[in-house]
C-alpha cells in the first residue's frame, strides 16, 4: 500500500495519481519507474537505477511488507536528475508537448542548444519549457523590478558600446566572451558585476538565468546586437 505525506491511503487529495499525469506534468517515465520501485523495495543505499540495473538485481524477497510513504519532493529531486543525465536527442523528443509556442518556428538545432542551456537546473519539462521562452522571443519582455534596477540610464553607454563591439567579434564562443567581457570592463575600470545583469536583463528579461556566455553564444551574434540595441532604447524611452 502506498500512502500520503499524512499517512492516510493516497489518494487525489494528495496530488497526482496516475501515470499520464505524471507526464504531463512533466515527469520523465525513468524517474517514475526508479521512485516507485523504490517505495518498497530497497538494494542497499543506493537511490538511482537504471531499467538495466533494475533488471538485474530486483527480488520479491528484498520487498518491504510494510505501507511506503509517497514523498512528492524526493520524486523531483529523482526527475531533475534524469533530466540531467538524459541525452539532447532523447531531451528534445520528450520536450515535442512542452515548448512555448514561440518555438514552433525554432529550428531542432537551436532548440537543442537550450536544452544545453537549461538541462542542468530544470526538475521537470514544464519548467524546464517555462523558463525557455525568452530564448524564442521575438522582443524580450523585461520583468518590472529587474527593469528598474538595472536596465537604468548609467548602463545605456555600456550596453550601446558592448553591441559594437561585439558584432565586430570573431570569437563568439563561451571562452571568446568571457575575454572580451573581462577585457571590457577593465577597459572602463569598473567590475565585471556592473554589467554581468544588466547584460542579463537585457538578453533574457529576467535577474535569473544559465550563465550570460552561455545565453549569449545560443542566441548568436544577431540576436545578441539586437537584444543589446533594444535595451538601450528601452532605456532612453524611459
Amino acid at each position: 500500500m502506498i500512502l500520503g505525506a499524512d499517512k492516510t491511503r493516497l489518494s487525489k487529495r494528495h496530488g497526482a495519481t496516475s501515470v499520464m499525469a505524471y507526464k504531463e506534468m512533466g515527469y520523465l517515465p525513468e524517474a517514475l519507474v526508479n521512485y516507485l520501485v523504490r517505495l518498497g523495495w530497497a538494494h542497499g543505499d543506493q537511490e538511482i537505477f537504471s531499467l538495466k540495473e533494475l533488471v538485474e538485481v530486483f527480488s520479491l524477497e528484498a520487498v518491504g511488507k510494510s505501507p511506503a510513504v509517497f514523498n512528492p519532493e524526493k520524486l523531483l529531486w529523482l526527475n531533475a536528475h534524469y533530466i540531467r543525465e538524459t541525452e539532447q536527442e532523447k531531451l528534445y523528443e520528450a520536450m515535442k508537448d512542452f515548448w512555448p509556442a514561440a518555438a514552433e518556428k525554432a529550428d531542432k538545432g537551436f532548440m537543442k542548444k537550450v536544452i544545453v542551456d537549461l538541462q542542468p537546473r530544470a526538475k521537470t519539462l514544464v519548467e524546464l519549457a517555462a523558463s525557455a521562452g525568452f530564448y524564442f522571443a521575438e522582443k524580450v519582455e523585461y520583468e518590472k523590478e529587474a527593469a528598474q534596477n538595472f536596465l537604468q540610464p548609467s548602463i545605456a553607454g555600456y550596453l550601446k558600446e558592448i553591441a559594437v563591439k561585439l558584432s565586430g567579434t570573431p570569437n563568439f564562443s563561451r571562452k571568446g566572451i568571457e575575454d572580451f567581457l573581462t577585457s571590457f570592463a577593465q577597459e572602463k575600470e569598473i567590475k565585471l558585476k556592473v554589467i554581468a545583469q544588466p547584460l542579463r536583463v537585457a538578453l533574457t528579461g529576467k535577474t535569473v538565468s544559465p550563465g550570460i556566455d552561455e545565453v549569449m553564444v545560443t542566441l548568436g551574434k544577431e540576436r545578441v546586437v539586437q537584444r543589446l540595441q533594444d535595451a538601450c532604447a528601452y532605456i532612453n524611452s524611459q
